[in-house]
Order: C-alpha cells, then sequence, then structure tokens
C-alpha cells in the first residue's frame, strides 16, 4: 500500500505541475519516477482522485484535479463552500442544471452521485455545467436540503 499512496501522490504532482493531456503521457512520466504502472491501474487511480479533462488556455485537453478531488486526498472540507465556488441552481420540472467555476463540475458531479443518491438518479457533467435528474416524488426543498448538506454556496 504504501507504493500506492508514492504513486498516487505523483499522479498529483504530475497533474499540478505539468500539462498532462493523456493517459500514455502519465504512464511514461510515471515511469521516468520509478512507478511500473499498467494503463488500468493508472485509470482506477485516475478515478479515485477524480481527476478531470478540462482545455487549457491554448485549447488542449489536460488533466485537472478536480478541487474537490484534491480536498478530499488532503482531507479537507469540500470547497464548495468557499465564495469564490459559488454554484447556481435551475430547475424545470425533474431536471436540475448547476453551474460552477470552470472545472469543477466533474468533481461536484461525481459528489452529488455519491452523497446525494436518495433524491438525484444521476447526473451528467461538462466542464462548468452539470446537468442532475431528480427522483420521482421527491420535493425540490428536500433535494436542495440535501445538496445545500455538502454544497453550502448553492444559490437558487
Amino acid at each position: 500500500m504504501k507504493n500506492k499512496a508514492k504513486r498516487i501522490a505523483a499522479i498529483k504532482e504530475l497533474i499540478q505541475t505539468t500539462e498532462v493531456g493523456n493517459q500514455e503521457d502519465l504512464l511514461r512520466m510515471l515511469s521516468t519516477k520509478g512507478f511500473d504502472v499498467t494503463q488500468a491501474t493508472l485509470s482506477r487511480d485516475l478515478k479515485q482522485l477524480k481527476v478531470a479533462k478540462i482545455t487549457n488556455s491554448l485549447g488542449q485537453y489536460v488533466y485537472r484535479l478536480s478541487q474537490p478531488a484534491v480536498m478530499a486526498s488532503e482531507a479537507k472540507p469540500s470547497s464548495f463552500g468557499s465564495p469564490s465556488a459559488q454554484v447556481a441552481m435551475d430547475v424545470s420540472g425533474n431536471i436540475m442544471v448547476l453551474h460552477t467555476r470552470a472545472g469543477y463540475a466533474s468533481g461536484l458531479a461525481y459528489e452529488i452521485d455519491d452523497k446525494a443518491s436518495e433524491v438525484i438518479i444521476g447526473t451528467v457533467a461538462g466542464e462548468d455545467t452539470i446537468i442532475a435528474v431528480m427522483r420521482e416524488g421527491v420535493t425540490l426543498d428536500r433535494v436542495k436540503s440535501v445538496l445545500s448538506g455538502f454544497i453550502p454556496s448553492l444559490e437558487i
């Protein structure tokens, strides 16, 4: 398990300090750091870290740690409560659209799927927008209550 913790730390460092565009490049970088990793293991590690692909200033897709993943991996509370991470929500029927800062949607969608499955069927995330489907028979007030439990900056 020690090796996994070191590998995860190396992956985080590489993603935070390098423009990594795909798993092949990341595998090569890890190899130069002494980690012999399979693509399947790397894929599981990226999922665990809640890594998202976003476009950089050049329009290229690169890996980024979603802010909740960075915070969770450091055992700190979610960043969605900070003033700079406001989350706006619109609702139509049982469909919700949530808007957040660029790069945050994937991590937030993961948190919603993980923490609000009793009120949300599922989510689809882009770079800064999430579509969430509320369960039948669940009131909007109940959904707001559940989401506000881990997204204190939620604006409705």
